[in-house]
């Protein structure tokens, strides 16, 4: 069997899930015939080890007239047996068999304020198109968690036979960390992403400003790329006269884990995931997490983390400041923390997805 994945989005926020599958996917299946389609810039990020894992270029932007047309020749051509589109956007004339991976619903239900608001509105509209189409013509849906799960369904009335939750996972990179040089405190709560609006980091940085009256030397770090909508965040941190926060821009993963294991604790305060992936992350190198009771996070973190109205500046804080000054409730997340993490595995997410290849295939 021929199986083609879409893995455009390979080096994106969500790109971990993809490249954890292909890593396992080549361990599990030596028989079957994969074509791995990358965008341009991406094509020397991922190799292929196996013999039977060929990578190829379709450089198609998501939801984009080429999209639709450009890439249903292209796939045409390619002839798969069938696609594994690891993200909802995709050519929906396409009349080959699919699977569709769908993380979260946050194109739909959110907007980001450094966007142009009819551009934003406007692939809003067609991402809404694309998400009900795609339940239909789709062979099986994969959600990342019981919370994305039914958020889809709600929208687009699939069935339960043609959806499963298939979670992702996390691990530490033992060996790889690479102290980070430019951090300005000692003390200091982390946050790692991206950060449009719906990740809520302003209320988080509003919350570190109230902790700080009682830990003037707490620092804040936020890790990430300087995208538009975190030099926005930056920008409006420093034109409130916010102090002892530090935006770290692009680090490597060794770098940014060096501060996983020294952070007081990681702070969620997202108001909308899918599945969650960097408070896991935290955990699995001892860093305890406070997160956000919204959206799927007491489902991914259990009993494992300190949790918080995501609405409230005043109880972020006071829950951060619990967790970071009391060392007997530290050391129990820490712990309780390694526990969960270890309830999840990327072999485990490789092999389930692989099943319903099969499973689709002989539909």
């Amino acid at each position: 069997m021929h199986i083609a994945i879409d893995a455009r989005i390979i080096n994106s926020g969500t790109g971990t899930y993809v490249a954890k599958l292909l890593e396992y996917l080549q361990q599990i299946d030596t028989v079957n015939d994969y074509t791995v389609l990358l965008r341009e810039k991406d094509i020397d990020y991922w190799r292929p080890v196996g013999a039977n894992y060929t990578s190829v270029v379709a450089e198609f932007d998501n939801y984009s007239f080429a999209e639709q047309i450009g890439f249903k020749k292209f796939l045409d051509v390619l002839q798969p047996d069938l696609v594994h589109f690891c993200m909802p956007q995709q050519p929906i004339f396409y009349k080959g068999k699919r699977v569709t991976t769908v993380h979260d619903l946050t194109l739909l239900n959110t907007y980001n304020s450094d966007k142009n608001w009819f551009v934003f509105h406007a692939k809003q509209l067609v991402g809404r198109f694309v998400f009900k189409r795609v339940a239909s013509i789709s062979n099986h849906i994969i959600a990342i968690s019981e919370n994305t799960r039914r958020e889809y369904q709600e929208f687009s009335g699939i069935s339960n036979d043609k959806i499963s939750v298939i979670y992702e996972a996390a691990e530490a990179k033992h060996g790889a960390i690479t102290p980070y040089n430019n951090l300005p405190f000692k003390e200091f709560i982390m946050y790692v992403g991206q950060q449009p609006d719906y990740k809520n980091i302003r209320r988080l940085m509003q919350a570190h400003q109230k902790m700080i009256e009682t830990k003037p030397d707490l620092g804040l770090v936020l890790v990430g790329r300087m995208n538009p909508d975190t030099t926005a965040n930056k920008l409006w941190a420093e034109k409130q006269g916010f102090k002892n926060i530090h935006f770290t821009g692009f680090i490597e993963d060794g770098e940014r884990d060096w501060l996983f294991t020294r952070a007081k604790a990681y702070v969620f305060p997202s108001l909308m995931e899918g599945f969650g992936l960097p408070p896991l992350e935290a955990m699995a190198y001892g860093t305890p997490v406070v997160s956000s009771n919204a959206s799927c996070m007491p489902e991914i973190l259990g009993s494992a983390a300190e949790y918080f109205d995501p609405l409230s500046i005043d109880d972020i804080a006071t829950k951060t400041l619990t967790v970071i000054g009391d060392e007997n409730i530290r050391q129990e997340l820490i712990q309780r923390g390694y526990s969960q993490v270890a309830k999840y595995s990327w072999e485990t997410m490789a092999r389930k997805t692989h099943a319903i290849y099969m499973r689709a295939s002989r539909e």
